[in-house]
C-alpha cells in the first residue's frame, strides 16, 4: 500500500516521496486513517518506527483540507514533547512535511531565546511543536493563544502523562477547546499511564503495532555483570578493544555524565556530554559532534532518550541502569531504528540487579548475561564509603555469594 491510497494530499505524497518514503509503516498504516477520520488516537509502536509521520502527515491534511486562513495568527495544532531535542527533531520532519504548502510550523522549547520564538508566534503559526514548561511561559506572557487549538498530539505520551509533567498538561488543557482532536503515542504505556490518556482522550482508537512495551528484534541485548568500580574500566575496553566509533552512553545523573565524558578522555577516547545543567547551545554542538564523528562517544542522561535520532547508530550501552524500566525501551530505541541492526549493551552492577528484575518484569522476557574474562565480579569487594563507616560486610559477601550462584543457574555464560 501506498501513501497516495490513503488518501493523503497530493502535496503530501511528493513531500514524503522525495524524502525517500516508499510505502506507509505499520504504525502509519494504522493511525493516519484513524485521525483522518477525526479520531482520538491512543497509539503505542517500537521507537524507529515513524510514529512523527503517522501523526504529522494526517494532522498536515487536515489542516490543509480545511482551507487555513494563514492571516489567523492563532495555534491551530499542537505537539507536545517532553525534551528539547525531540521538540527540535519534531519540529525538522513536520516542516519538511509541511513543504511548498501554506501552513507555517514553529517550535518553542527552553534554553534558546524567547525572543526568537515570540517573533515566530507574532508572524503566525498553523503547527507549534513545544515542551510543556516554555509553552507555559509564553502563555503566562501571552505571546501564544491555544484556545483555537484543533489539534493535540502528545509525542512520547507515557512521559508526557508522568508525575513530572501531568501538573503542566493539566494547565495547557484548560487552555484549549473541548472539542478538539487528541492523540497519544508512544513506545510505552503503563497502565496508569492509559487510565491517564483514556481519562483525557474521548473515546479513542487503540493502536498497538506491536506488543506494549516491547523492544524491536533488529536490537541484539545482552548484559554484563561488572563491579561497579570496574565500569569505566569495562566500558573503555570494549569501545577500544571492539574498535566501536559510535557509541551512544547513559548514565543516571548529569554529574555522572560529565565525569564519565572527562573519564573516557583519559583514555584516548573522544567524549562529549549532555544533560539538562547545559545550555541548548552546548547540547546542540555536543549532538553535532557526535553525529559529524567528531566525537566517538556521546554519554547522556534519559533526556537523550526521547529525541535523539542518529541514522544507523549502532551501539548504545547502559553504563547505569535507569531508574525506571521503561526508560529502558526508549534508551536502547536509538539503535536498531528503520529495520536497522543494533546492539544494547548493559553493564550491571551487584546493586543493581533490582532494575534488571524491572526490565525483564517490563519486557516479560529474561535478557542474556555474560561474564567477560578479566571483569567477573568479585564478591569480596567492599566499596570504600563501606570501610570508611565501619559497616561490617559479612552479610553483604555472603548475599553477594548467594546472588552469584543464583545468576549461574539462569543461563549465563561466560568467556
Amino acid at each position: 500500500m501506498s501513501f497516495q491510497s490513503l488518501g493523503l494530499n497530493h502535496q503530501l505524497v511528493e513531500n514524503v516521496s522525495s524524502l525517500g518514503f516508499e510505502q506507509p509503516t505499520p504504525v502509519q498504516l494504522q493511525a493516519i486513517p484513524e485521525i483522518l477520520a477525526g479520531h482520538d488516537v491512543l497509539a503505542g509502536a517500537q521507537t524507529g518506527t515513524g510514529k512523527t509521520a503517522a501523526f504529522g502527515l494526517p494532522l498536515i491534511h487536515r489542516l490543509l483540507e480545511s482551507d487555513v486562513d494563514t492571516e489567523t495568527k492563532q495555534v491551530k495544532a499542537l505537539i507536545l514533547t517532553p525534551t528539547r531535542e525531540l521538540a527540535q527533531q519534531v519540529f525538522d520532519s513536520l516542516s519538511l512535511y509541511a513543504k511548498n504548502t501554506p501552513l507555517k510550523v514553529a517550535v518553542a522549547y527552553g534554553g534558546t531565546s524567547m525572543k526568537v520564538q515570540v517573533k515566530a508566534l507574532e508572524s503566525g503559526v498553523d503547527i507549534l511543536v513545544a515542551t510543556p514548561g516554555r509553552l507555559l511561559d509564553h502563555a503566562h506572557v501571552r505571546t501564544v493563544d491555544l484556545s483555537k487549538v484543533s489539534y493535540l498530539v502528545l509525542d512520547e505520551a507515557d512521559r508526557m502523562l508522568d508525575m513530572g509533567f501531568i501538573d503542566d498538561i493539566k494547565r495547557i488543557l484548560k487552555r484549549m477547546r473541548v472539542d478538539r482532536q487528541t492523540a497519544f503515542f508512544s513506545a510505552t504505556f503503563g497502565k496508569q499511564v492509559k487510565k491517564l490518556a483514556f481519562d483525557i482522550l474521548d473515546d479513542p482508537k487503540l493502536i498497538e503495532v506491536t506488543p506494549s512495551n516491547s523492544t524491536a528484534v533488529t536490537v541484539e541485548q545482552m548484559v554484563y555483570p561488572v563491579d561497579k568500580h570496574r565500569k569505566s574500566e569495562l566500558l573503555a575496553y570494549l569501545i577500544g578493544s571492539r574498535n566501536w566509533q559510535q557509541v551512544l552512553v547513559f548514565t543516571k545523573t548529569r554529574q555522572g555524565s560529565d565525569a564519565l565524558a572527562k573519564e573516557l578522555g583519559k583514555d584516548g577516547i573522544k567524549a562529549v556530554s549532555i544533560n539538562g545543567d547545559k545550555s541548548q547551545g552546548a547540547r546542540q554542538r555536543a549532538l553535532d559532534d557526535f553525529k559529524s564523528g567528531k566525537a566517538r562517544v556521546l554519554v547522556a542522561t534519559d533526556v537523550a532518550a526521547r529525541g535523539i535520532d542518529i541514522e544507523q547508530l549502532e551501539y548504545v550501552i547502559n553504563y547505569e541502569m535507569p531508574f525506571k524500566a521503561e526508560d529502558y525501551v526508549h534508551r536502547i530505541g536509538r539503535t536498531g531504528r528503520a529495520g536497522q541492526t543494533g546492539h544494547a549493551i548493559s553493564l550491571m552492577s551487584l546493586d543493581e540487579e533490582w532494575a534488571l528484575r524491572a526490565i525483564e518484569e517490563l519486557l516479560d522476557t529474561r535478557l542474556p548475561q555474560q561474564w567477560l574474562e578479566g571483569y567477573e565480579p568479585d564478591p569480596s569487594y567492599e566499596p570504600p564509603e563501606n570501610r570508611r563507616r565501619g559497616r561490617s560486610s559479612d552479610k553483604r559477601r555472603a548475599k553477594a555469594k548467594s546472588q552469584i550462584h543464583k545468576n549461574r543457574g539462569r543461563n549465563r555464560t561466560r568467556n
